[in-house]
């Protein structure tokens, strides 16, 4: 696999199969046996150089990248787990009861973003934090958040600014 896509293909046809099964044997679920073998051979195409014949066969060069890949796909599943039981327990401390008819997809998505937000909010120095509270969950201007406060509005503004921006970065790796 020296770069050649006409190699990458026959690896596909030769051991596409094999990455598959073995993703689907451990994840239990097709479509992410699918998304796993899609990812190895995505990773092994990145990943050419550091494939070194005289270490071992292609296949099991493979093997290796897919296990990491179906740790990489259950570890994700436990994320996704989690953060839909901490949902499903915000929806029942919020009271909030979706019927077939109502919105509880939108519900859901309200209580996600909630979640997300909080912990991005988490990651801001408190200074940070305060501004940016007082701001969007208190609709406080920034001169009334230096009088409540006691900083400068200059101070509020950096803050304010800074956050926002730290804040975008934290929303965007979530």
């Amino acid at each position: 696999m020296a770069g050649d896509e006409a190699a990458l293909a026959e690896a596909y046809r030769t051991w596409g199969g094999m990455v598959q099964s073995l993703a689907r044997r451990v994840l239990g679920d097709a479509q992410d046996a699918e998304d796993v073998t899609q990812t190895v051979f995505l990773a092994a195409w990145r990943g050419r150089a550091g494939f070194r014949p005289e270490r071992g066969a292609l296949s099991a060069w493979l093997v290796g990248i897919t296990r990491r890949k179906i740790v990489d796909a259950l570890q994700a599943r436990t994320r996704r787990a989690d953060l839909v039981a901490a949902a499903g327990s915000l929806l029942v401390a919020d009271g909030v009861h979706g019927g077939y008819g109502g919105h509880c997809g939108s519900d859901a998505q309200a209580v996600l973003d909630r979640i997300v937000v909080s912990q991005s909010l988490a990651e801001l120095s408190e200074p940070q934090r305060t501004v940016l509270t007082l701001s969007f969950f208190e609709d406080l201007t920034q001169t009334q958040i230096a009088q409540v406060t006691g900083w400068p509005l200059g101070t509020v503004k950096s803050h304010a600014r800074r956050g926002l921006q730290r804040l975008g970065h934290c929303l965007e790796s979530a």
